[in-house]
């Protein structure tokens, strides 16, 4: 029997949603696919869980697009010495500006759909100065379609919504995979366009 109350439960989806914007381990998509379950049971509502943990997943995206906004120079400088480098993973930090400066606010549209990278793609955009309003709503339609899905699999699963734990671990593995292999194809693609370009001008 479930003893918490549905205000306690959508209190907890808010925290959480809002605090695995900004300390990665916190295992956030499993909890909004358990609360699937939850709303399949109606012991919370489906269409509320949604708009609670959409709106605070864009209020953790912003405040630490605000952070990167705030002490993007220390954080250059400093790099892994700066304190939330401790937290956010700084190896994603290169990778994720070179994407930035390509492809813009589309990675904060996907940034929900890259797992690993989440935290390091808002605090970038801050750093970069992406425009604030546009960049709300890229993070509001990232974040409300990756919980629709996750909430979705957890209502049809229903009580096996543990077995989603297991396929979005699979899944992150698999999308950063193909952005590596990406990024070293076009890297090389690059170079090889470039050693023919000066060997035609030698010639």
């Amino acid at each position: 029997m479930f003893t918490l109350s549905p205000f306690k439960i959508y209190l907890i989806f808010t925290v959480v949603a809002y605090t695995e914007n900004i300390i990665p381990p916190i295992p956030g998509d499993v909890l909004v696919a358990f609360g699937g379950y939850l709303a399949a049971e109606q012991i919370v509502g489906f269409v509320p869980l949604l708009t609670i943990t959409t709106l605070a997943s864009v209020f953790g995206f912003m405040s630490m697009y605000w952070i990167g906004a705030q002490f993007g120079y220390r954080i250059e400088v400093q790099r892994s010495k700066f304190w939330l480098m401790r937290i956010v993973d700084i190896k994603y930090f290169d990778k994720v500006k070179r994407w930035m400066q390509r492809w813009g606010q589309g990675v904060i549209v996907a940034n929900r759909f890259l797992a690993g990278t989440r935290s390091v793609i808002s605090l970038v955009s801050g750093i970069t100065k992406t425009r604030v309003s546009t960049t709300i709503l890229s993070s509001t339609v990232s974040s409300f379609a990756w919980n629709f899905i996750l909430l979705g699999f957890g209502w049809i699963v229903n009580e096996n919504w543990q077995i989603i734990g297991h396929y979005l671990n699979i899944y992150g593995r698999i999308v950063l995979g193909l952005i590596v292999a990406f990024i070293v194809i076009r890297f090389t693609i690059k170079k090889v366009k470039e050693s023919r370009r000066n060997k035609g001008k030698k010639n």
